[in-house]
C-alpha cells in the first residue's frame, strides 16, 4: 500500500511538471523572440533642406542617408521634449582621393526654435578631414531640455530644433564634388526635469507661413478713363505733413525778420535843399 501511494504521488508530480512546462513554453518563446524597434520601422530620410524654412523633418532614431555635393548647406529639424537629451551623429563619406585637392573642415550646428545656437557638451563639432581621409565623423550632444527657463539664459526648451551640416574650409577646386551623408539622432529620456515651479506654455517653434507660387501673372487693375475736358486736379501737390508745416512757418518767420532788420538798419534819406538866393542876382 505504501509503495502504491508513493508511485501515485510521483505520477501526479510528473504530470503537474509537464503541464507547467507546456504552459510556460509559449511565454518563454514570446519573451525571447526579438521585437522590431521603433527606429527599424521608420523609413530612411533621403533629402535635406537648404535653409531653416525648408529643413527636412526627422524623428529620433530615424536613419538619414542621402547624396549631396560638397559646399552645400544641409538642414534637418526634429522635435524634443522636456527631460530629453539628444545626441546627433553624422558620418560624411568624402569624394574619392584622386579628385580632392586638400584637407577640408566641417561643422555641425544646432539651433532651437528661436534660431538660437545651442552649445554641444560632447562630440566632434568642427573636425578636419585630411587630404587622404575617406570619411569624417561629426557629433553633438545637446544639453538636457528643461521644462522652463529665463528668457536671457538661452537654455534648451521644448520645441523644434534645427541641425545644419556645412563645410567651413575647402579648396575651391573641390566645390561641387559628390559626397554621401549618414545621420542619426538618438534621444535619451530622464525623469529629472529641472528647474521646478514653472512650465513652458508653448513650445519654441517659429510659425512658418509658406507662400504660394504664382503660375500666371497677377491681373492688372484697369486704369481710370481719362476725361476729355479740362478739369482741375490737385494731384501735383505733395502730401501735407509736419515737415511742410514747419517749412512754411520758418519761411514766414524768415521773411518778417528780414523786413524788420532792413527797416532798423537802413540809412535815413537826406533831403536835398534847392539853392535859393545866395545874395547874387543871376541874370
Amino acid at each position: 500500500m505504501r509503495t502504491t501511494s508513493v508511485r501515485s504521488c510521483v505520477g501526479a508530480l510528473s504530470a503537474a511538471a509537464a503541464a507547467l512546462l507546456l504552459s510556460a513554453g509559449p511565454a518563454v518563446a514570446d519573451i525571447t523572440s526579438p521585437s522590431p524597434s521603433a527606429s527599424e520601422s521608420l523609413a530612411p530620410v533621403t533629402t535635406a533642406g537648404s535653409s531653416f524654412l525648408t529643413a527636412t523633418a526627422v524623428q529620433p532614431g530615424q536613419p538619414v542617408q542621402l547624396a549631396g555635393s560638397t559646399g552645400d548647406y544641409l538642414y534637418w529639424s526634429f522635435t524634443s521634449e522636456a527631460g530629453r537629451t539628444d545626441k546627433i551623429a553624422i558620418t560624411v563619406t568624402l569624394p574619392p582621393k584622386a579628385s580632392r585637392h586638400g584637407a577640408s573642415s566641417w561643422a555641425v550646428d544646432v539651433f532651437d526654435g528661436l534660431r538660437r545656437r545651442q552649445a554641444c557638451t560632447a562630440g566632434a563639432q568642427t573636425p578636419t578631414a585630411a587630404a587622404g581621409a575617406a570619411s569624417v565623423t561629426l557629433g553633438c550632444t545637446l544639453r538636457k531640455v528643461r521644462a522652463w527657463a529665463e528668457p536671457w539664459s538661452g537654455d534648451p526648451l521644448p520645441g523644434t530644433y534645427y541641425v545644419r551640416l556645412a563645410v567651413t574650409e575647402l579648396p575651391e577646386q573641390d566645390l561641387g564634388l559628390p559626397m554621401q551623408v549618414a545621420m542619426r539622432i538618438s534621444a535619451h529620456d530622464s525623469d529629472d526635469i529641472q528647474p521646478e515651479g514653472g512650465k513652458l506654455t508653448t513650445p519654441l517653434t517659429q510659425p512658418v507661413a509658406a507662400g504660394t507660387v504664382q503660375t500666371s501673372a497677377p491681373p492688372v487693375a484697369a486704369e481710370k478713363e481719362k476725361g476729355t475736358g479740362w478739369s482741375w486736379s490737385w494731384d501735383w501737390l505733395p502730401d501735407l505733413s509736419t515737415r511742410w508745416a514747419w517749412t512754411a512757418v520758418g519761411g514766414v518767420i524768415a521773411a518778417i525778420t528780414g523786413v524788420g532788420g532792413y527797416s532798423l538798419t537802413r540809412h535815413p534819406r537826406r533831403r536835398r535843399h534847392r539853392p535859393e538866393h545866395d545874395g547874387y542876382n543871376h541874370l
